[in-house]
């Protein structure tokens, strides 16, 4: 069965990559676990869906990532988004709060993680995120961030 990362990369189960990565089928079963619980959680901890696919179509873009641009835009369209998240998905900076200073923690830990410190933390929770709120971010950052390389990896063994 096909995955969120196997549809980004153009692989069926005729390929050699599909069936090398079922090689390791905690790998794919764990990423899409991971997928499901980031992108549809239980519990959002008010961090909407629309929100989360909207921030994951700007990483996807920061990424250089056009398949899975186009993946979470057509999500995010399904929900019928508000132009604000529409414009937070487009990469716009010009935002209200608290979706300024989460766009700008989302792309600095995109473009630069190892710029990222703790008063980016304290720039969160002054916007009004909780703690809650800010570790759904984290997750959801660091998941579209290993989406997007093991796609980016994968397309380039496709292409070898």
């Amino acid at each position: 069965m096909s995955d969120a990362i196997d549809r980004a990369v153009g692989l069926n189960a005729e390929d050699a990559l599909y069936a090398t990565r079922r090689l390791r089928p905690e790998f794919v079963d764990g990423a899409e676990q991971c997928r499901l619980s980031v992108m549809a959680p239980n519990d959002d901890q008010g961090l909407a869906p629309d929100v989360r696919l909207a921030l994951a179509q700007r990483m996807a873009k920061l990424n250089g990532d056009a398949e899975l641009q186009r993946d979470y835009q057509a999500q995010l369209a399904a929900l019928q988004p508000s132009d604000a998240l529409l414009t937070l998905a487009a990469g716009a900076s010009d935002l209200a709060e608290p979706l300024a200073t989460i766009a700008r923690h989302t792309d600095l830990v995109t473009r630069q993680p190892m710029n990222a410190t703790e008063q980016h933390i304290r720039l969160l929770e002054q916007a009004g995120l909780s703690n809650p709120q800010i570790v759904a971010l984290s997750e959801l950052i660091a998941f579209v961030n290993f989406q997007t390389r093991v796609a980016a990896g994968l397309r380039l063994l496709r292409s070898a």
